[in-house]
């Protein structure tokens, strides 16, 4: 009896222990999202428009971000009087960049278009990660710039990882770490976030981000504006 007691409170002491790491992730994703401004708010957005500059190597580089829901992503990237854009569908993708030597509209490679799918999502990891069918587990925590955080850690459908640190005051994500292939190398990407705006629509954006060459100043935060869907097609 005394031996089936023991393993009783064992098991038992393991189930709460499961439980307990569950709810904590949940308890962190969800005072993330309302720190941001509540999924409610965000449900609401359809697309969003961003403008900015980062400085690169004494150039200075104007970037233009547009979404719309379920439609594509569109970046515009304007520097030393030349234009170029890299454009994202549910679908295909294509990138022409005549400041790297491109002088066509290229179309992108299928299994790079499906790594870049979830640019097309409006709102952060967390908040989109169940919808696309990712999971995210706890991590321990680390400090990132002088804060404590929490350490996520997203799985794709295809195995792929992402790392999200959120910080433990604000509940905001303070850093993503996340594999990209840039000139055909697998590389760390690490974006820092800084900065938070709440916007007239109730949810709040980074305005400051830390990009692998220079941190990205946002000007300008679009909510709900008109989008012509021609943007999401390649055109020089």
């Amino acid at each position: 009896m005394k031996s089936n007691h023991v393993l009783f409170v064992l098991i038992a002491a393991m189930c709460t222990s499961v439980a307990a790491k569950a709810q904590t992730i949940e308890e962190v994703v969800t005072k993330h999202i309302e720190a941001i401004g509540g999924r409610a708010s965000w449900e609401k957005v359809n697309s969003m428009r961003s403008e900015g500059t980062i400085n690169v190597q004494g150039n200075d580089v104007n970037l233009t971000l547009t979404k719309q829901k379920g439609k594509g992503m569109r970046q515009d990237i304007a520097v030393m009087g030349m234009t170029g854009f890299q454009i994202i569908t549910p679908e295909k993708g294509w990138s022409y960049m005549p400041f790297q030597g491109q002088t066509e509209v290229d179309s992108m490679p299928s299994a790079e278009v499906m790594k870049l799918q979830d640019g097309i999502d409006i709102g952060d990891p967390l908040l989109t990660y169940k919808e696309r069918g990712y999971t995210a587990e706890l991590s321990g925590k680390e400090t990132i710039n002088g804060s404590e955080t929490a350490k996520i850690v997203i799985t794709k459908k295809d195995g792929t990882k992402q790392t999200i640190f959120v910080d433990s005051k604000s509940n905001h994500i303070v850093r993503a770490i996340s594999m990209q292939s840039m000139h055909g190398q697998e590389q760390e990407i690490i974006n820092d976030f800084s900065n938070f705006k709440q916007l007239p629509e109730g949810i709040v954006v980074p305005m400051n981000i830390t990009l692998p060459f220079g941190e990205l100043q946002l000007t300008k935060v679009e909510v709900n504006k008109e989008v012509d869907e021609n943007i999401f097609k390649p055109k020089k």
